[in-house]
């Protein structure tokens, strides 16, 4: 059986061998409606174009790299599934590569993408040294993910953290808790901005701040739940700098008898999918994760194919209210 060619996709479509390339090559001035019919007209006749062929004709790999810090923080698996969405719709392939919370390997698959020549590449929650991040920028275009750009030429897409932190303290001081410490994430710049953030919204509320250091991390969450609970005044409430770092400070708990949110309320960050199925359902600040990854990639996807600057974009954290936050008892208030 012969393979299906580009004439046949055409016809099946009903539209031009020229709107079928320009699909296929990626060129973003197809409306929606004609890009889904041809890509389901190609899907229907397992029509494949030959990506060897198109990346020599075209200068493009038509393959968006993606760099991710931590593989095993839910919170980048909807990132790249909103990536992966995006690219897919315009025959783009994302490669995913980690960097395991390494800034040195996070260089090395940085330089791998460029070897394999990614058209773009997308850094989700990178620890890579910035002049890294500047010099590969020279080369092909860079979007970070799920952090603040440190470099006004290299665009990001992010939550507001500061407002997130904000969100948290709010929520906890108007449960009537005073004593609500703040377990870090450690030196990243979202992680200094939500701490930023809660310091500011103690000290709107007339409340001393007190935090104690962490990672974005299980082992984070419970080394600073250790460090508080072995404190001289227990706070009634801890605010930790995401979800996964909450789930060690709850696992502090459970194991020290602690009722929560009887005695300790906690609040997470990220609302990932650990966040809904733990034992007691996180009170959390909810990220529009796979939002991010699509908006991420669609900036990507327009600096390849206008060759221009694109802006920064901001979205809006939520607060989700669910079982592990409550009014503090007398006696710890």
């Amino acid at each position: 059986m012969s393979h299906p060619t580009i004439f046949d996709v055409a016809r099946r479509a009903g539209v031009s061998k020229s709107l079928v390339s320009m699909v296929m090559r990626g060129a973003t001035n197809v409306s929606d409606e004609r890009r889904a019919r041809v890509i389901a007209a190609a899907e229907e006749l397992g029509y494949r174009p030959n990506a060897a062929a198109q990346s020599l004709v075209r200068q493009k790999s038509f393959v968006m790299g993606v760099i991710v810090s931590d593989l095993h923080n839910t919170f980048f698996a909807d990132v790249i599934d909103g990536i992966d969405n995006a690219v897919r719709s315009v025959g783009y392939r994302a490669l995913l590569v980690s960097g395991h919370l390494n800034a040195d390997r996070e260089t090395e698959a940085l330089e791998t993408l460029l070897r394999l020549r990614a058209d773009a590449v997308i850094l989700a929650g990178p620890a890579v040294d910035i002049d890294d991040v500047v010099a590969a920028a020279a080369s092909v275009p860079l979007v970070v993910a799920g952090a603040v750009s440190s470099h006004a030429a290299i665009p990001s897409v992010t939550t507001d953290d500061l407002r997130g932190a904000a969100l948290a303290v709010d929520h906890l001081v108007e449960l009537g808790h005073k004593k609500i410490s703040h377990i870090d994430g450690g030196d990243a710049l979202s992680s200094r901005l939500r701490r930023q953030g809660y310091e500011a919204a103690m000290r709107r509320h007339g409340l001393e701040p007190r935090v104690v250091s962490g990672s974005f991390t299980r082992d984070g969450g419970i080394h600073g739940a250790q460090t508080l609970l072995a404190g001289d005044d227990e706070p009634t409430a801890i605010f930790a700098a995401n979800d996964l770092a909450a789930m060690g400070v709850l696992s502090v708990l459970h194991d020290s008898g602690a009722d929560v949110p009887g005695e300790l309320s906690v609040v997470g960050y990220d609302n990932t999918a650990v966040a809904q199925s733990s034992p007691i359902p996180l009170t959390t600040i909810d990220q529009p994760r796979t939002e991010l990854g699509e908006v991420a990639a669609r900036l990507a996807l327009e600096r390849i194919n206008d060759g221009t600057d694109v802006q920064s974009v901001v979205l809006e954290p939520t607060l989700v209210i669910r079982d592990t936050t409550v009014t503090p008892t007398h006696s710890r208030q």
